[in-house]
């Protein structure tokens, strides 16, 4: 369905920073910002998936089968 276009390094890296920013969303009080975190949600999922619809729309590609 999708090309992959994250190299193994990237989708590491962003599902990384997807459970921090919900684990931080899970453990700060509830402030104005901490629906923010919530976001964590999309580079996790482009993590899992191994796609990022923005590298595909600019032609990037970091995987290394390319």
């Amino acid at each position: 369905m999708f090309n992959s276009n994250l190299g193994e390094v990237d989708r590491i890296g962003r599902i990384l920073l997807g459970v921090a920013m919900l684990i931080a969303y899970a453990s700060i009080p509830p402030a104005s910002f901490s629906w923010l975190l919530l976001f964590g949600l999309l580079p996790m999922a482009s993590g899992m998936l191994g796609t990022c619809p923005i590298y595909a729309r600019l032609n990037i590609s970091t995987n290394e089968l390319d």
